[in-house]
């Protein structure tokens, strides 16, 4: 064991103690918070405009604070990029983190100065608590690679602005400066395709121990870095490689080709970080599910996603959840986001302690003709169906087929990226609509009353979904395929790119 796992471990043991008291004290922590959250936000112009000095308890602010999306809080945002002060928190924002937006364009969510660290420090108790959790430092003492946005920051207002991985690149501590990869000057390259290369250039020879970064985006890491490399699988290449960090979007329907250009086993860790706060994280190598961050400057509250678009949707706390239900996620933070709809879903494994996983977008998802089909059924239909007829997935979406060429039936049209197909493709869609009808029974009525007729499977070329990203300027860093679109804007812009 050298220098740096020597001293971690340690580091790793205490810091495993401070997050099982976290998850003991949960709910109380989140009471606290609350509380917290409250007293500087009555000193700003926000908590003025919402009378939040007369809130003292959550169902009174529960009436005083309404849910929004971004657009509700566009107009504070351009306040602060004119430079007024104590807008949503006090004095000005230390970073805006700038990420695309579906409806609302480009998009600037602040961090100050209380916020940063629960983006620091909820990424480094991770791999602390799985250093302690499986008594495994030695990644520690090799190199590690983020696979991250630029760390170069323009300046909005006078803040600082950039993708939140470049933001929390300039904050890796300096023992482990000359452990990360790639280069400073790699990472600030903006083409994601010369960005790769170089990086494949860069980490071919190097003792690699862990790798972060979203998986459609790591595995085109990997398969570049084999085909530069004579086809040796990633385990040949980095035989001391330990662990992979990964988030963004759901592991399972890359798991398997991840695990094959591997070829080894590798742990993994998975992560739930947003711009908008880093909301959780694998815990556990044993148990399903993340962690939820409950202690970490963020006030949770959860509304039933069936419920979302409704005028007065029921909003919960963390003690009021139950399992199996589909919830809306909604923040409340230290850097000045109140009653905000992050857009994704989760549904909780575990009371205690509190363990999600992510379901999905809530404007991701195809409800055409009311069956109101999530990510987490399509993702699931599509594990059982790979794992039946032998296929390898590299990335696919689903959009609804409303009108037909030939005057038949609509249907859903999954896009699918093959890297080992099936043997036979009609079974393998097949498997896919029988598993989806038991998931959704609204999915299934639609088809038992003949209103949709079954699932139809569109090969696509391997380098499909490459393409297709790059056509809209959008190749790599934190950039993600909808898994699910109710229009056909992103499958007619595929079409080229069909096998």
């Amino acid at each position: 064991m050298k220098l740096k796992s020597f001293l971690a471990k340690p580091y790793a043991y205490a810091v495993q103690k401070k997050i099982r008291r976290n998850m003991a004290n949960a709910v109380e922590d989140q009471s606290a918070i609350l509380q917290q959250l409250l007293k500087n936000g009555k000193l700003t112009l926000f908590g003025k405009d919402h009378h939040m000095e007369d809130v003292k308890e959550y169902e009174e602010f529960r009436q005083a604070i309404p849910v929004r999306d971004y657009e509700g809080i566009r107009h504070y945002i351009d306040q602060i990029k004119s430079g007024t002060e104590n807008v949503l928190w006090r004095g000005k924002p230390m970073y805006f983190a700038k990420t695309s937006g579906t409806t609302s364009g480009v998009k600037y969510i602040p961090i100050s100065k209380d916020s940063i660290s629960n983006h620091i420090d909820t990424a480094k108790y991770a791999l602390l608590n799985y250093m302690a959790e499986t008594g495994r430092p030695e990644f520690a003492d090799g190199k590690m690679i983020f696979l991250s946005g630029s760390p170069t920051l323009e300046r909005v207002g006078g803040i600082p602005t950039g993708r939140l991985s470049g933001i929390v690149n300039h904050f890796v501590p300096g023992y482990l400066r000359r452990n990360q990869m790639p280069s400073f000057e790699t990472n600030c390259i903006e083409d994601w395709e010369t960005k790769l290369h170089k990086i494949v250039t860069e980490t071919s020879k190097q003792d690699m121990r862990l790798i972060s970064g979203i998986p459609p985006w790591m595995q085109m890491y990997f398969d570049w870095l084999s085909e530069a490399n004579e086809g040796k699988k990633i385990k040949e290449l980095f035989p001391n490689l330990q662990v992979i960090v990964h988030g963004g979007v759901n592991f399972q329907p890359y798991r398997a080709k991840l695990m094959e250009s591997l070829g080894g086993n590798v742990d993994t860790i998975e992560t739930f970080p947003a711009s908008e706060g880093f909301f959780a994280f694998q815990d556990s190598q044993k148990d399903e599910g993340l962690l939820l961050n409950t202690n970490s400057g963020i006030f949770f509250e959860f509304i039933p996603a069936a419920e979302i678009f409704s005028e007065n949707p029921r909003r919960l706390t963390l003690k009021d959840v139950q399992l199996g239900e589909n919830y809306a996620l909604i923040v409340n933070s230290n850097a000045g986001l109140w009653g905000y709809n992050i857009g994704d879903t989760v549904k909780f494994l575990s009371l205690d302690p509190y363990r999600i996983v992510v379901t999905g977008r809530i404007k991701h998802f195809i409800s055409a003709f009311g069956e109101h089909v999530i990510a987490e059924e399509v993702e699931y239909a599509m594990r059982i169906a790979a794992e039946k007829h032998g296929a390898h997935i590299i990335e696919f979406t689903v959009a609804p087929m409303i009108q037909t060429t030939d005057g038949s039936l609509p249907y859903h049209e999954w896009l699918v990226s093959f890297e080992q197909a099936p043997d036979d493709l009609t079974a393998f869609a097949t498997t896919l609509d029988e598993t989806l009808r038991q998931k959704n029974v609204y999915y299934d009525d639609l088809l038992r009353g003949a209103i949709l007729q079954t699932l139809k499977v569109t090969p696509m070329h391997p380098h499909a979904f490459i393409e297709y990203m790059k056509s809209i300027g959008k190749l790599g860093g934190q950039n993600k395929v909808p898994r699910l679109s109710n229009d056909r804007v992103i499958a007619d812009a595929m079409a080229p790119f069909k096998a």
